[in-house]
């Protein structure tokens, strides 16, 4: 709390910012008096999974320029303690996909909200249907094209004799 105002965090990675991103983002704001979003570093995300497919500066260019957010940051580090104590965060928002693993913010006083993201899209599902679509594609357009130079000029050679 600053000046009898809440001050709430939310944070993510916000690669191919989707719908749910904006109800999280949105959500937080509702809770806060100030919003501080921060955006995960390619980094920091690159330590636990895949690398974001936006690099950071996009991403964070992205989140700026929402209307909701007070304050954009870079995200360093999964570890939230210090900048929560830093910042004098009242509460973090962060999705339900984090279940349990920032509770221990409760023990410095800071309330945790895991949102509820339901089924539907997320940046990880975009990317499969992205690449399963590519895939599916792809495998359309090699059963479309004839095997080697020889089994194209046999068709045509056929085609020829036919007519």
């Amino acid at each position: 709390m600053f000046n009898n105002k809440t001050i709430v965090y939310t944070s993510g990675t916000f690669d191919l910012f989707h719908y749910n991103h904006l109800r999280m983002i949105n959500y937080a704001r509702s809770l806060a008096d100030i919003l501080i979003v921060g955006v995960s570093t390619d980094e920091l995300v690159s330590s636990y999974k895949t690398p974001p497919t936006i690099p950071f500066n996009e991403r964070l260019q992205i989140i700026e320029a929402l209307k909701t957010p007070d304050i954009v940051i870079p995200q360093h580090s999964l570890d939230h303690s210090e900048i929560m104590k830093k910042l004098n965060i009242d509460a973090f928002v962060v999705g339900d996909d984090w279940f349990g693993k920032y509770d221990y913010l409760k023990d410095i006083g800071v309330q945790v909200f895991y949102f509820p993201y339901g089924t539907g899209v997320s940046s990880s599902s975009l990317k499969k249907t992205i690449y399963d679509s590519y895939e599916k594609h792809l495998s359309q357009e090699r059963k479309a094209k004839p095997n080697t130079v020889v089994d194209q000029n046999a068709t045509e050679a056929d085609a020829t004799a036919v007519s």
